[in-house]
């Protein structure tokens, strides 16, 4: 008898999240933005953290540095084989502005402070994407 395949967790978006799986699925990294200070937000809220107003979902470019980063030499994700790299990825549309996310590259070439790019992942027949990131 065969095992199953394990596949990767699936996200299960609700509606502050929604857009932004949506969003992904379409090629695209949008991260929700306050309407009134135009400050950008992750994870995405409902209302705006800083002034409790409306927001809005916008793409970002994509770029980022590596804020910090961390070393995964245990099989804890279905369909990750360690060690694979998770960054706290610093994007460029503003300082602090920070997403976690896998660093496809080998853990002995990531440095904190390097320039990387995004690269969106399909997670397999769900139809779901997630981003990645590769050094540049």
């Amino acid at each position: 008898m065969t095992s199953p395949t394990l596949q990767p967790p699936i996200p299960v978006p609700d509606p502050d999240t929604a857009p932004y799986w949506e969003a992904l699925k379409n090629g695209k990294l949008m991260l929700c933005r306050c309407d009134d200070t135009g400050k950008w937000i992750h994870p995405p809220l409902e209302r705006s953290r800083y002034t409790g107003g409306p927001v809005h979902f916008e793409e970002v470019s994509g770029e980022g540095t590596v804020f910090s980063y961390i070393v995964v030499r245990q099989a804890l994700v279905p369909g990750r084989t360690p060690p694979y790299v998770v960054g706290l990825i610093e994007l460029a549309e503003q300082p602090g502005l920070r997403i976690n996310a896998v660093i496809d590259a080998d853990p002995a070439d990531v440095r904190i402070g390097q320039q990387v790019t995004l690269r969106i992942a399909d997670l397999g027949e769900s139809g779901y994407r997630i981003p990645e990131f590769v050094l540049t």
